[in-house]
């Protein structure tokens, strides 16, 4: 079957999706979402429409998204890009679209921004060749050094977050050393019956100390208000349509800072 013909295949199951030489991206369309009256301007606007306008309907791919990665040195702010350059903020605060569990496996302990892994995997359960990630001796710790009893494998939290001055989520990364607080927060959430995109969510840093002694940031999550049912549901039909571009396949692997 030609390439041609296979994305024709494609475009009838999967609306918006196409597949690309060099990856999967998201095409986003007019959609029916209800505007709502909202501090958040995603939710009070017709955001699809301006975001297709901007791009001139060119496919809108992870890479476009702003990435919010791990201070290092155990410092409490966060660099945020902006339109005149990186931004310090102490805390962020918005709607969790989604998020995703991501690790992946690079031969250097220290690897360069943008180093392709050896191995990776989208949700920390089976690598992109198939392989178990449980059963996989570079998830065991001490795998990397035997000194700091770190996994070889890095895992991560990414989440897509919408901040209310703005249409477009924003990734944040989040170190395996914060991994449990967020899952752990997200749990109290299911015990409410709330789901991640019915509150927003304030998330700050706090210095922590590793047992080697190194500086690092821990991460705080922390339900400060929810969203209104109109709202909510809002949030909830806008993080669809665009929440593929992150759960993609082919997620671009994030490199984590561990401690």
């Amino acid at each position: 079957m030609s390439r041609a013909a296979l994305k024709d295949r494609l475009s009838d199951q999967v609306e918006n999706l196409e597949a690309e030489s060099e990856g999967k991206v998201i095409s986003i369309a007019r959609a029916d979402i209800t505007i709502v009256d909202s501090e958040y301007a995603a939710l009070a606007n017709n955001a699809l429409d301006i975001i297709t306008a901007n791009l001139k309907n060119q496919p809108l791919s992870y890479h476009l998204f702003d990435v919010v990665k791990s201070p290092s040195g155990g410092a409490t702010v966060f660099i945020v890009p902006g339109l005149n350059g990186d931004e310090p903020e102490r805390e962020l605060t918005g709607i969790i679209l989604d998020y995703t569990t991501p690790r992946a496996y690079w031969e250097s302990s220290d690897p360069i921004e943008g180093e392709l892994p050896v191995c990776y995997s989208s949700d920390s359960l089976v690598s992109r060749n198939g392989k178990s990630c449980s059963h996989c001796q570079y998830n065991d710790f001490g795998s990397r050094d035997g000194d700091s009893n770190a996994k070889a494998c890095k895992e991560s939290v990414q989440i897509l977050l919408l901040r209310p001055n703005n249409i477009m989520p924003i990734l944040v990364r989040v170190p395996v050393s914060s991994k449990l607080t967020f899952q752990r927060y997200m749990t109290r959430l299911v015990g409410r019956m709330i789901t991640l995109s019915g509150v927003i969510t304030r998330i700050t840093l706090e210095k922590a100390t590793s047992k080697q002694g190194k500086p690092y940031a821990l991460y705080s999550f922390e339900a400060v208000s929810s969203l209104s049912q109109e709202e909510a549901s809002a949030a909830r039909v806008f993080g669809q349509r665009i929440v593929d571009i992150v759960n993609a396949d082919n997620i671009e692997p994030a490199v984590t800072e561990v401690t």
